[in-house]
């Protein structure tokens, strides 16, 4: 199997059904609530274990009730857990999400033991032996990502980031960096320019493309556009019916990076991961 090191987040999720969020002072009676896996990391780790990837995770939890859960459903995905940390400084991350009657959803994240992932970790050989990709998110420390970045790059082995949330991303990073993925926000954020359809997502995948080898940018239910030296373009979003658009993305990183590593071009990855995120949004698998 194909081996990836996936170095982020893992949190403890809970999901509010309502009819629609609520504004400043605004109390809104819910439906339901449930608890459910997530974390950047953890999702994407996820992905990639369902695409057939040998998945290591490296993060940290806290030791408290929420621990057990999270580890034990990377373990139900065959995912290897013997570099998740624990500490007994910081709670586990978690996050409390509203979803509206329309499948869209915000949310408050903290990220607790997340940022708090020791390097020492990192310079493990055997973390590392015959890993094909490693994957990145911003839900972990800079000096975390920046290493773990190092330790790879080290060993000639490719660096895919999902630079989410947006936060700008030192030059030693950007430098180690073979893959971007960002959504509009992030990819305005990093280049100026707004992405309000696919045409002015492929010119901020273009524009991208000058600092990082590869580049694909997601702009929602309008599709996603990609860029590399050799191809560029953009595809549609699949027309499915919406449940909930959480994890869309983290599903979207995880099939992308699989694709990749058994050899796909950047533009059939592209449209393998974009099924699987619309079986996702239609599915949503818990």
């Amino acid at each position: 199997m194909n081996k990836v090191v996936v170095v982020g987040s893992l949190h403890y999720d809970i999901v509010v059904e309502s009819s629609h969020r609520p504004v400043k002072g605004e109390t809104v009676l819910g439906k339901k609530w449930f608890a459910k896996f997530g974390g950047k990391g953890g999702n994407q780790a996820v992905g990639c274990a369902k695409a057939d990837c040998d998945v290591f995770m490296v993060s940290c939890v806290g030791k408290d009730n929420f621990a057990p859960f999270l580890l034990e459903h990377l373990k139900q995905h065959q995912i290897n857990t013997d570099f998740v940390q624990q500490t007994d400084k910081f709670g586990s991350g978690m996050s409390v999400a509203i979803m509206d009657s329309e499948g869209d959803y915000g949310a408050v994240v903290v990220s607790g033991a997340n940022l708090a992932i020791e390097s020492a970790v990192l310079e493990q050989d055997s973390l590392w032996q015959d890993t094909k990709m490693l994957i990145l998110q911003n839900e972990v420390s800079d000096e975390i990502n920046l290493n773990a970045a190092q330790q790879a790059n080290q060993r000639h082995i490719p660096v895919c980031i999902n630079a989410a949330p947006a936060k700008k991303l030192s030059p030693e990073l950007i430098k180690l960096i073979d893959i971007l993925i960002v959504n509009a926000v992030e990819a305005e954020a990093m280049c100026g320019i707004a992405v309000t359809d696919l045409t002015s997502a492929l010119k901020a995948a273009q524009r991208l493309q000058q600092d990082f080898p590869q580049v694909v940018v997601t702009a929602g239910g309008d599709g996603v556009a990609f860029a590399n030296q050799q191809e560029q373009g953009v595809m549609p979003a699949i027309k499915v019916k919406l449940i909930s658009t959480l994890g869309a993305g983290d599903c979207f990183v995880g099939h992308l990076c699989a694709s990749l590593i058994n050899g796909e071009t950047l533009k059939s990855a592209v449209g393998y991961a974009n099924q699987k995120a619309a079986e996702h949004v239609s599915m949503l698998a818990r």
